[in-house]
């Protein structure tokens, strides 16, 4: 009995370690999923991430597709550094979450190009964005050398209820590009139809889809 009784022992024991192990490796995948989903850099959802909760946004008819991207970045890279550029890339993600704030989503699409999904139920997003431009415009306090500007491109969901993420994306790139040829830092996208290349994207622009 006293020989039964110690392989009970060492049998439960064994079973604790084994669970132990296995409870700490689940939380070591867990980890590792959340990294993998997350911008190492800014901290932002990544683009298959970014995709996948902003679609779901995007059942909300307020919702607003918003794309942004930072003017002239080659320029702070070639004249300050690659660390003045990330300095910029890290501080723009985070002014651009904050405005977002926890209803929305923002994401990091890839280099200097970044997108949001925001639920505009008061009908503000025009005067939100307008402001959130100004505030993304403001040298950081880590390198206040660097002056740039953020152009902002946006569509509402109610213009196009029939659109998916992709397609809305487009619309919001080509009024970001509009904005940054003309003096304004936002444009919202027409109503019309889609003004742009065979793919519905500017050329040099990859795919969200």
């Amino acid at each position: 009995m006293e020989a039964g009784g110690r392989m009970t022992t060492l049998a439960l024991l064994l079973l604790a370690a084994l669970s132990a192990a296995w409870g700490a490796h689940a939380v070591w995948l867990l980890h590792r999923l959340r990294t993998a989903r997350r911008d190492p850099l800014t901290g932002l959802w990544t683009r298959d991430a970014f995709t996948r909760q902003a679609s779901r946004l995007l059942r909300n008819p307020h919702a607003v597709v918003v794309l942004a991207d930072v003017d002239r970045f080659k320029q702070v890279n070639d004249t300050h550094g690659h660390a003045a550029g990330d300095v910029l890339l890290a501080a723009t993600a985070s002014r651009l979450a904050h405005a977002v704030g926890r209803s929305g989503v923002v994401g990091r699409l890839g280099g200097d190009e970044f997108a949001a999904v925001l639920v505009d139920r008061d009908g503000t997003a025009a005067d939100q964005l307008a402001v959130l431009a100004r505030i993304l415009a403001r040298p950081t306090e880590t390198a206040p050398e660097v002056h740039t500007s953020v152009s902002l491109g946006w569509v509402r969901r109610a213009d196009h209820p029939d659109e998916d993420l992709s397609a809305l994306l487009k619309r919001a790139d080509e009024a970001m590009y509009a904005a940054k040829r003309t003096p304004a830092s936002v444009r919202r996208a027409t109503i019309g139809r889609l003004l742009a290349s065979v793919t519905g994207r500017r050329p040099g622009r990859r795919s969200t889809a």
